[in-house]
């Protein structure tokens, strides 16, 4: 494990069953992919959709995340078709602390419900605890998020507690369901 963040940018991609992780980068930022910002049930429960989201925008973060050292972005390809269907991270990677915040959007709405989310999470958590070394990933999701809590108990993340309305969205504020994850090899 590295001492500092300096040696954590090498980002591998990953390989699974049905898909690949690969890192995130400006190829990856098509019409496509700032759709599903923009598309009112991929965002319904996150932080996005409030804000028109723009080709700019996308490569402003492209480039911002290609050069960060506290998040690992990585696209979510389809094997079968190459198709670019989600993001997935480690943010806030604090390497001090071995710990990381997991955050997942799968844009494309044709594969949900298949399993995408779910084996990019196992392979996500795999990287984050024995490549990086990490304690603890963790996560918050809306209490109106079943979905993603549902996914959340399928990794083992235990629930370790509850923001009150610490979420504005679409001018209503909602609760934060936390959760947390622990190295079981440690």
């Amino acid at each position: 494990m590295c001492a500092t963040t300096c040696c954590m940018k090498i980002i591998p991609t990953i390989q699974g069953t049905r898909i690949n992780l690969r890192p995130f980068s400006l190829d990856d930022v098509k019409d496509s992919y700032v759709g599903w910002f923009n598309d009112p049930e991929v965002c319904k429960y996150n932080g996005h959709g409030e804000v028109l989201y723009t080709l700019e925008l996308g490569r402003e973060y492209a480039t911002r995340v290609r050069t960060s050292e506290t998040d690992a972005v990585f696209a979510v390809i389809e094997k079968e078709s190459g198709r670019h269907v989600g993001n997935i991270s480690l943010q806030k990677i604090d390497l001090r602390n071995r710990s990381a915040e997991y955050a997942i959007i799968i844009g494309e709405k044709d594969v949900w419900g298949k399993g995408i989310a779910h084996e990019s999470s196992e392979l996500l958590i795999e990287y984050g605890f024995r490549e990086l070394g990490l304690h603890r990933i963790y996560c918050g999701t809306s209490v109106l998020n079943i979905p993603m809590q549902k996914l959340a108990a399928s990794l083992s993340f235990v629930q370790e507690g509850l923001l009150k309305d610490a979420m504005n969205k679409n001018g209503e504020f909602v609760d934060l369901v936390l959760y947390g994850l622990l190295n079981p090899s440690k």
